[in-house]
C-alpha cells in the first residue's frame, strides 16, 4: 500500500464499493441484499477474512457474486499488487484470497484489509436499509 494511503482514502474505497453493490443490486429487494451483507459482515467479523469469501461464494449466489467482486475490486485498489483472480469461480477466487491476501507474513495487511472490509459492508448495509 502506497504511503498517501491515509485512513480517509481507506474510507472512501470502503464507501464507494458499498455503493457500487447497491447500485449493481438495484434490481433486488433492499431487505435480501441487506440479508447478505449482514451475514456477510457476521462471518468476517467471527470467521475472517477468506470464512467471508467462501460464505459468499458457497450460500448466497446471486447476491453473494456481487459482493464478492465488489470485495475484489476494493482489495485490488488498496495497491498491494495482488491483483485479481482469473476468473470469479468460486475456486479461483478462494485460491486468490489464500495465496495473496491471507499471507500469514504481513498480519499488519491482513487486518486493515479485514477492517475495510467490515467498513464496506456495513455501508452496504446502511445504504441497502436506505433504499426499503
Amino acid at each position: 500500500m502506497s504511503s498517501s494511503m491515509t485512513q480517509s482514502n481507506l474510507d472512501r474505497l470502503a464507501a464507494r464499493h458499498a455503493q457500487e453493490i447497491i447500485q449493481r443490486t438495484s434490481d433486488k429487494k433492499p431487505a435480501d441484499i441487506d440479508n447478505t451483507v449482514t451475514k456477510a459482515l457476521g462471518v468476517l467479523q467471527e470467521n475472517g477474512v477468506y470464512a467471508c469469501f467462501l460464505y459468499l461464494k458457497a450460500k448466497e449466489k446471486g447476491n453473494g457474486d456481487i459482493v464478492v467482486d465488489e470485495m475484489l475490486n476494493l482489495l485490488d485498489n488498496l495497491g498491494f499488487g495482488w491483483g485479481k483472480p482469473p476468473s470469479n469461480e468460486a475456486e479461483d477466487v478462494l485460491r486468490h484470497i489464500t495465496e495473496k491476501v491471507t499471507d500469514t507474513d504481513h498480519l499488519e495487511r491482513l487486518l486493515l484489509v479485514k477492517e475495510i472490509l467490515e467498513q464496506m459492508l456495513i455501508y452496504a448495509r446502511y445504504g441497502a436499509k436506505a433504499r426499503s
